[in-house]
């Protein structure tokens, strides 16, 4: 079966990020996270449902209670799809003004895990960012410090290897995960991309375990096996894609949001910014974990 790339038509994102596919209602969501909005694709009908945030969302994870977790940039809130509201949990770097928050994921043991970024490159060697994980009891741990843009994050099969990106260090870590304490241990590297000149963006991990990437500056998406080979390398219609996630009633669909306009980034093709649908991978995803908090 041949690659098909397919551009969704919805209304274009400022900056999308975050796909993330609910099996049990086969719904794609995502966010805009310059336009404060979640976002909900249902593929079988076509509609699009959006959500306003109050302020900027880096990232998502639906709950097992119902609603969602997210991450914004005044910290963890509860999210009510009914209500459209927002409650606090818990703000981990409240009164710092510079950071947000950008990526996220869930552990296999439902644990939030998000990651926090500078709003502006400063040129600084240390980062502003930190990665947290907001456990089930709704405390907050911190994981790592020194973070310029926390990104890529997801986990091996079995829980227990956790993938993260600090995307303009052009870097890929591999940690082994506890998964009953949710420790970090052994860093290494799992993809120095200093010699593709590549930035990596978000990623997603698929039932073989390979870990797959957004180029955010290549206009590419890369495949990566557990040993952290070169597998795949995939063009695509939009100059900034940003995220990718797996979908579809069969999970072999990857969804891929993009960035339009944000600070720097500025994209010059009529498919910037929007969604696309990749079939034809001969890949298939894994179910996401939901929040258990």
């Amino acid at each position: 079966m041949s690659i098909d790339i397919q551009r969704i038509d919805t209304e274009r994102d400022l900056l999308g990020e975050g796909p993330l596919w609910d099996p049990q209602n086969q719904v794609l969501y995502w966010v805009d996270i310059v336009s404060r909005r979640i976002r909900r694709l249902d593929p079988s009908a076509g509609d699009v449902t959006n959500w306003s945030l109050p302020d900027l969302i880096g990232c998502l994870a639906l709950r097992e209670g119902g609603g969602a977790v997210v991450a914004l940039k005044s910290g963890f809130h509860f999210f009510d799809f009914e209500s459209g509201l927002a409650t606090l949990i818990i703000d981990p770097e409240a009164g710092e003004d510079r950071t947000r928050f950008n990526d996220g994921t869930v552990d296999r043991q439902g644990r939030f895990i998000a990651g926090s970024m500078e709003m502006s490159d400063t040129g600084d060697e240390t980062g502003l960012g930190s990665l947290y994980r907001l456990n089930t009891d709704l405390g907050v741990e911190t994981l790592r410090e020194n973070v310029k843009i926390a990104n890529g994050a997801c986990f091996s099969p079995d829980g227990g290897t956790f993938y993260f990106a600090d995307t303009p260090r052009q870097m890929i870590w591999a940690y082994d995960y506890d998964c009953a304490t949710g420790a970090l241990s052994h860093v290494r590297t799992f993809v120095d991309l200093h010699s593709l000149d590549a930035w990596p963006d978000g990623a997603t991990v698929d039932a073989e375990g390979c870990l797959w990437t957004a180029f955010v500056t290549q206009s590419r998406i890369a495949r990566y096996s557990p040993g952290g080979e070169l597998m795949q390398m995939i063009d695509t219609p939009a100059d900034h894609p940003s995220c990718v996630a797996f979908g579809g009633s069969n999970l072999d669909v990857l969804y891929v949001t993009s960035i339009w306009e944000f600070e720097g980034v500025k994209g010059h093709n009529e498919n910037d910014g929007h969604l696309f649908a990749i079939h034809g991978l001969d890949a298939v995803g894994l179910p996401e974990p939901r929040f258990a908090g």
